[in-house]
């Protein structure tokens, strides 16, 4: 049976639109978004992986999904959205899922996974490197340097007016392609829409979720024109997992699974074989 808007994931009273594609008796996968894309940016990787035997659910996350926008910072810690994984992974009705994630989406999935590593079967991540790396690399200039905007967020509603402005040339000067910045720039048109996304940003200092030693299979895929995501980072990574672990470099921008598809698709497919 196939999950579909209404019953995929109603979860604390929000509901999340999730697409689940591929073989209803495939390994399932969840595929999580980052900033400040939606569920569509998975679109080309899903094909490679539906070829491969996997069942892909992704779904728009909190603050993306209509149903699912609470008001107030406080709802968008890190712990609810982690719990909105778990609650997604309970509804595919595994016991384990494999967790893929990009930007933000890796962010969750680094956490889903150190955190309960009894849920997920092995993470890959697009990007972001892991959160206790990240921490370590902001103590030098180049990712401080970076990371400009993780600090200009937390201003009341004003990014949000400067975003939904700016938001076509912001993305396609940081690498993302003018078909891809259209669509996304379409779905958060306008400051009230960005709100929930950007309160991503503006959580993180209230949250209770530790960044652990991830202990499930674990792939890294960076790109080596990240603007947002530096070398530092990157590399220190692998000191935050304890289990297999492989690390893929690109020449490529932040924008991994829109411009690299069937490179990630790849890597995904790779780890998950791995396991499953």
């Amino acid at each position: 049976m196939r999950l579909d808007r209404l019953t995929a994931l109603h979860h604390l009273g929000l509901v999340f639109d999730v697409t689940d594609a591929g073989p209803l008796d495939g390994t399932p996968v969840v595929l999580l978004h980052g900033f400040p894309e939606d569920r569509s940016s998975w679109d080309a990787v899903s094909t490679t992986l539906h070829a491969a035997g996997l069942r892909t659910f992704a779904p728009d996350q909190r603050g993306y999904s209509p149903g699912a926008r609470p008001a107030g910072t406080a709802a968008y810690r890190l712990e609810h959205l982690v719990g909105d994984v778990l609650a997604l992974a309970a509804a595919t009705g595994h016991e384990r899922v494999h967790l893929v994630g990009h930007d933000w989406g890796g962010g969750i999935a680094w956490l889903t996974a150190a955190n309960h590593p009894d849920r997920v079967a092995s993470v890959t991540v697009l990007a972001t490197p892991h959160p206790a790396a990240l921490s370590r690399a902001l103590r030098t200039f180049d990712q401080l340097r970076r990371s400009w905007y993780m600090a200009a967020f937390q201003v009341p509603l004003l990014p949000e007016r400067v975003v939904a402005a700016g938001f076509r040339s912001l993305l396609v000067g940081s690498g993302l392609p003018l078909e891809h910045a259209d669509r996304y720039a379409a779905r958060l048109a306008g400051p009230e829409l960005l709100r929930g996304p950007i309160n991503w940003y503006r959580a993180v200092r209230s949250s209770h979720v530790r960044a652990h030693r991830v202990t499930v299979p674990t792939t890294y895929v960076w790109g080596s024109r990240d603007v947002a995501l530096g070398r530092r980072a990157a590399e220190l990574t692998r000191e935050h997992v304890t289990a297999p672990y492989e690390f893929i470099e690109l020449d490529a921008s932040h924008w991994l699974p829109e411009t690299h598809p069937d490179e990630c698709a790849r890597a995904i497919v790779r780890r998950v074989s791995s396991v499953a």
